[in-house]
């Protein structure tokens, strides 16, 4: 089990109460792990306290403001290389292939390409695979990286992370590409409708049947029962 990589995906996922308990367990993580350069590893533990610390609404708030309200930050990593294109639906279907034949089944309403699920389930492989994996996507994450650095978001430390523990240089073409897209003005709710409003696709497991995930990554840490209340 690789801890990192499941400590930024809780860092990555949406705030709760519950994951602020788990801010001084899950910073300590990031502080040990000498593949992260020791200013990135003080920056995470800054992002920790600042999410154990912080209003829960006003962390919520801003959550959805940079992930959700901005396509062009979406955590959803397929929406950065395929778009709405046929190609994402079979891509989807593959990555849940993968996840299944590694034993691995996301107990989440987020589609399989959602950033902290794909973390989660790296953290489960062999560490050259993880690695291959976030060498292919260190474009993506050196893009979203230097659009979260513009808007002065702390989540940026999280990316700089995950590109350090790629382990190499991101494909500057490419990167370059993804970069000269503007950035989404999450204000212009009338834009991001008309952006966002297409047939619903449903992949994994059944929506309704809510979003244990995170207690599930939580349990997994051995975080002390005083911090997971979940166990």
């Amino acid at each position: 089990m690789d801890r990192t990589l499941k400590a930024l995906s809780l860092m990555l996922s949406y705030p709760s109460q519950e994951l602020q308990e788990a801010m001084p367990e899950i910073g300590a993580v990031l502080a040990r792990d000498t593949r992260i350069d020791h200013a990135t590893r003080a920056a995470l533990q800054t992002l920790a306290d600042e999410l154990a610390q912080g209003d829960i609404y006003d962390l919520q708030e801003g959550y959805v403001m940079l992930f959700d309200r901005s396509r062009t930050l979406s955590l959803n990593l397929f929406e950065h290389v395929h778009g709405e294109s046929r190609d994402r639906g079979g891509a989807m279907v593959s990555l849940i292939e993968t996840y299944r034949e590694g034993g691995f089944e996301p107990a989440t309403t987020e589609l399989p390409d959602h950033l902290p699920v794909l973390l989660e389930f790296l953290s489960t492989r062999p560490h050259d695979e993880a690695q291959e994996i976030l060498s292919d996507a260190a474009h993506i994450m050196d893009a979203l990286g230097t659009r979260l650095t513009r808007r002065e978001s702390g989540y940026a430390r999280v990316f700089k992370a995950l590109s350090q523990l790629a382990g190499m240089q991101a494909d500057g073409e490419a990167l370059a590409e993804m970069l000269a897209q503007p950035d989404d003005d999450p204000t212009d709710l009338e834009a991001l409708d008309a952006v966002w409003e297409e047939t619903e696709v449903t992949f994994g497991p059944d929506p309704n049947a809510g979003c244990p995930q995170v207690r599930d990554m939580l349990a997994g840490m051995d975080i002390p029962k005083h911090l997971n209340r979940s166990a």
